[in-house]
């Protein structure tokens, strides 16, 4: 079974739904079903062996467990850096990317606010008329967008996107918070052990460039930084290749 039909199975599994409320998911959400997601959502982003891989996986977890959701997207903003975006769900795609690429839209106002963001009918939704085609062609109606705030790395938020108009309600409110709670503390961990692998490479690639070079340890983290810069790369990347081209000659 995938990941995301057992999130559903977990959250959606065994309750009847009120379609015909003017509630989007009037019921709150088992505990112990919001406690197996929970758990779920922690198994799999602490076993990602990237930050994006990590998002991947909560997108698509989200999109599995939320109840009414067709299209569910994460989005992080870190200092000095362009979003970071990841999506799931059968619609949503250009009314999504528009938002991302225009700088405006609920998820980008939630992580820019900190605030619960929510529009009834995004189609219709008078903050945002540049999306108002791209939501109606996507068949995308109500959405949430939950700030996530993952301490001295990046803000963000997951976005979750309905087929129906109208108010989300308890159940979707609360396992859509839930799962976004869980993730900020998990994603701060993974940028924890990001940087403490980056950190890693420059210092072995500086360790090369003193061999080479003779230099000293600020000459040499200047000189890797004077080369990502010429390469237009980052600093990890050149300093993973520095390192891995001074291992090819000393095998030789």
């Amino acid at each position: 079974m995938t990941p995301s039909g057992t999130a559903r199975r977990l959250v959606a599994g065994r309750r009847p739904r009120h379609t015909g409320s003017a509630w989007l998911g009037a019921q709150e959400p088992h505990p112990v079903e919001l406690a197996g997601l929970l758990h779920e959502v922690s198994a799999r982003l602490l076993t990602a062996d990237t930050v994006t891989q990590a998002l991947d996986r909560l997108a698509a977890l989200a999109a599995g467990a939320i109840p009414g959701a067709v299209r569910c997207s994460v989005a992080l903003i870190g200092e000095g850096g362009p979003v970071a975006v990841a999506a799931a769900g059968s619609a949503g795609e250009t009314s999504d990317g528009l938002q991302y690429a225009g700088g405006a839209g609920p998820g980008l106002e939630a992580a820019r606010t900190r605030t619960l963001i929510t529009s009834d009918d995004l189609g219709a939704d008078e903050r945002w008329p540049e999306l108002h085609d791209a939501a109606r062609a996507d068949g995308i109606a109500a959405v949430v967008a939950i700030p996530l705030d993952v301490r001295r790395h990046a803000v963000g938020a997951l976005s979750v996107s309905l087929g129906r108009p109208g108010q989300p309600g308890p159940d979707l409110l609360l396992t859509a918070m839930a799962m976004a709670g869980q993730a900020e503390v998990l994603l701060g961990e993974l940028h924890r052990r990001e940087a403490l692998t980056e950190g890693a490479a420059v210092d072995r690639a500086v360790g090369v460039i003193i061999a080479q070079r003779g230099c000293g340890v600020q000459e040499a983290y200047r000189i890797l930084q004077d080369s990502a810069q010429r390469l237009g790369l980052d600093r990890v990347t050149v300093a993973e290749r520095l390192v891995a081209a001074a291992a090819r000659d000393r095998d030789n």
